[in-house]
Order: structure tokens, then C-alpha cells, then sequence
């Protein structure tokens, strides 16, 4: 029985193992023999269909800077502004004159864009020999000027309303912020401030770096060129208030630099001999200088809004002052040393080796009021407009609730 049993069953195959061209050979003798068809899933996918071609465009145009040629059809635009257009306004001092330029005159607003001549440093608003600059200002302007920032200001805000205005510009409510930086109040950021006032009120203003020393001009600059108000001052952060009056439809035309305009050559700060002294006299009060200890040391991009106090009160004990400036730029301490000449005031020694040192002089006579101010201000009257805030490092919470702190480095 279990040979009959053997002899029913089917033989068993033995397959060698599958390789490469088993496996093809196997494939093909069951499509070949059995009609085997493959799975969906291993069928090959069918080619994607081909893109339809998209209707040609034009090709853009490139940028090509203004030319005389292409603007002689077009006449140039007219602004009313009643006061003379400059790159910086808070950064230029009309008691002082330039002497030369270092390239010839071109208007930074383009070839015939604007029908004011540029005189190299600013764009008269009446006679390009009648310049700002000079000292020479014109009380029709002044006027005008005066008569256009009551109209649009109106009745002054109650102290609901301006409180409600200053939280709205907080930091926790809105992200909208313009910044002032190195170059001060500059032409272009008027119509930044336009472009604002648009969706709000009122604006908040981050001011840092050189032009804080003089935080009084910088708010004195904001009204008078923007017809504004400032509604609050927390340290070198402003609010811009627009005014009651203000209509978006009827901002004037800010006609916008294309590019900076080249800085004029002015007299040299430090001359070689100081007046009074000597050639040795001067060399020895230099090395003097810096050999003093620094008073401070200046942050970079900082808020320097409490260097005059402390420069003044430093004067009250030492005849020399001697602030470090490593890590800044030589074009921004040099300017903070001429701030302080004519705001302390004092004489200008050197700049060298990153420092700036400088002398009360023999005739020196410390100021009858105080030296430091308020921290905040309201700008309620005209006399708010100081801060006693060390000199130091941007603090980053921005809140106008908080209390104001910086990062100097006093030695």
C-alpha cells in the first residue's frame, strides 16, 4: 500500500535558484504559456501628459535710471512744502557753513523731477543763494509753516484721548514702528510717516544712535517738518500724533531722493593747536586726555540721550573728559564730539585711538538749572523734552509702561 501511494503522487520539481535571468526567463514562460497578466499595481505607469504650453508673455521691461532725454515731455513736480528740502534735518546745523563740495551738484530727486535747483547741500524752497544753511530764513515761510500745523492739529487732545492713543501704539498692540538711525530725521522717512498715518493716528518712533544726544532738536525736527505732535516720550521712544484736522486725501507731495547726496567738506574739529595754548601745551593736554579714565563707554547704535548731563557734571570735578568710543564708527563719534561742543559746551581735543576727549576751558562756568530731566514726557508744555537715562544699549522692551533701562558700560 505505501508503494502504491508513492507511486500516485506528483513529482516533486526541484528549482534551482532564482537569479537575474531566471527570474526574466520564468516571467516570460508564464506570460508565454499560461497568459499570465501582471497586477495594476506592477504595470508600468502610464507617461504623465505634456504641459500645455502657456500663452507668451511680454518680457518686463529692465530698470533704467531717469534720464533728461526721456523727461523732456514732463514737467517737473511743484511741492508746497513751506521749507527747504535736505537730506538729514536733524543732522545739519545752520550755524554751520560748508566749505566746498566734494563732487559737482546734481538734485538727488533725478533730472527734472523737481522744480527746486539743488544748491549741493539742500533744495531751497524760494532762492537757491537764500539757503538755510546760511542762517537765512524767511519769515513768510515761517509763517505759512506755523499757519498749515494749527490748521491740521486743531483743538488739543484731552487726556483720555491721549492716553488711549499711546496704548494703542504700545508694542503688545501693534507692530507698526519707524526707526531713526544714524542719519537722524532724513527727507524719505517724511513720507514714511505719511504712509503710517494712513491706518492710525499716531506713530511710534524708535530714535538711536548719534542723533539722541540732542533728543530736544529730534523732537523739535519731527513737529516742524511733519506738522505733527509729539504725544508721548518714553527714553528715545516717540508718538507722533497726525493731528484732528489731518485728511490722508490731501498729504502734500514728499518728492523722494533717488539716492544720498555726496556730504560736503566742513572746517576740521580739531585744529593743531587749541586756542590759548601752546604746540606743547596742546600735545601734553592730549596725552593728558588719554590717560584719563573714561567717563563712559558709548554702545554701538545706542541711546546717548544723557551724555550732555553727564558730561557736564563731570566738569564740575575734572577739567578733562574722556568718553570711550571703541566699536563705533568714525563718522558717528566725531559727530556726537561736535554735539557736545556746542551743547555742553566744550573744546574738542582729539579723537584719537577711538576716544573722545575734551576740555572745559579756562573760562568754564557750570549752567545755573539742572542738568538732568524728566525720563518720560508728555509734551504737555515745551520744557519736557530731556531724559535722565544713563548712556547705553537699546532696551528691547519697548513698552512705554516699563521702566527704561540700558546696558552702558561705565569705567
Amino acid at each position: 500500500m505505501f508503494v502504491i501511494r508513492l507511486l500516485r503522487q506528483k513529482p516533486i520539481l526541484f528549482a534551482p535558484p532564482l537569479t537575474s535571468f531566471n527570474r526574466c526567463f520564468c516571467y516570460s514562460k508564464l506570460r508565454d504559456h499560461y497568459a499570465f497578466e501582471s497586477p495594476p499595481s506592477l504595470s508600468p505607469k502610464p507617461p504623465a501628459p505634456e504641459p500645455k504650453p502657456r500663452p507668451n508673455k511680454p518680457p518686463k521691461q529692465r530698470y533704467k535710471p531717469p534720464s533728461s532725454l526721456d523727461l523732456a515731455d514732463k514737467k517737473p513736480r511743484h511741492s508746497d512744502l513751506p521749507f527747504d528740502f535736505q537730506y538729514s534735518y536733524t543732522e545739519t546745523s545752520p550755524s554751520v557753513r560748508p566749505i566746498g563740495l566734494r563732487e559737482p551738484k546734481y538734485s538727488p530727486f533725478g533730472p527734472g523731477r523737481l522744480d527746486r535747483k539743488w544748491s549741493g547741500v539742500c533744495a531751497p524752497a524760494v532762492d537757491p543763494k537764500a539757503s538755510s544753511v546760511e542762517g537765512m530764513e524767511d519769515p513768510k515761510l515761517e509763517e505759512k509753516r506755523r499757519f498749515m500745523r494749527e490748521n491740521i492739529q486743531g483743538e488739543p487732545l484731552t487726556g483720555a484721548e491721549r492716553k488711549a492713543l499711546v496704548e494703542k501704539c504700545q508694542k503688545k498692540k501693534t507692530k507698526r514702528q519707524i526707526n531713526l538711525g544714524r542719519d537722524g530725521l532724513t527727507h524719505n522717512m517724511l513720507n514714511d510717516i505719511y504712509n503710517h498715518w494712513k491706518h492710525a493716528e499716531a506713530v511710534r518712533i524708535k530714535c538711536l544712535g548719534v542723533p539722541t544726544v540732542d533728543m530736544k532738536n529730534v523732537c523739535t525736527q519731527l513737529e516742524d517738518k511733519t506738522f505733527g505732535k509729539i504725544i508721548h516720550r518714553h527714553g528715545g521712544f516717540l508718538v507722533l500724533y497726525r493731528g484732528r484736522n489731518y485728511i490722508t486725501k490731501k498729504r502734500p507731495f514728499i518728492p523722494l531722493m533717488l539716492w544720498r547726496p555726496h556730504e560736503p567738506i566742513y572746517p576740521r574739529l580739531i585744529k593743531t593747536t587749541i586756542d590759548g595754548l601752546s604746540i606743547e601745551e596742546t600735545k601734553e593736554m592730549r596725552k593728558k586726555g588719554l590717560a584719563v579714565p573714561a567717563l563712559t563707554k558709548l554702545a554701538k547704535n545706542g541711546y546717548y540721550g544723557s551724555l550732555v548731563p553727564m558730561v557736564r557734571d563731570a566738569f564740575l570735578s575734572c577739567e578733562l573728559v574722556r568718553i570711550d568710543c571703541q566699536g563705533l564708527e568714525k563718522s558717528d563719534y566725531k559727530k556726537i564730539g561736535c554735539k557736545l561742543r556746542d551743547l555742553v559746551p566744550c573744546i574738542l581735543v582729539t579723537f584719537e585711538k577711538e576716544q573722545i576727549v575734551v576740555w572745559r576751558g579756562n573760562d568754564y562756568k557750570p549752567l545755573d538749572s539742572g542738568c538732568f530731566l524728566t525720563v518720560r514726557g508728555s509734551f504737555d508744555d515745551d520744557e519736557a523734552n530731556g531724559n535722565t537715562n544713563r548712556v547705553g544699549e537699546d532696551d528691547d522692551d519697548d513698552d512705554f509702561d516699563d521702566d527704561y533701562s540700558d546696558g552702558a558700560n561705565d569705567q
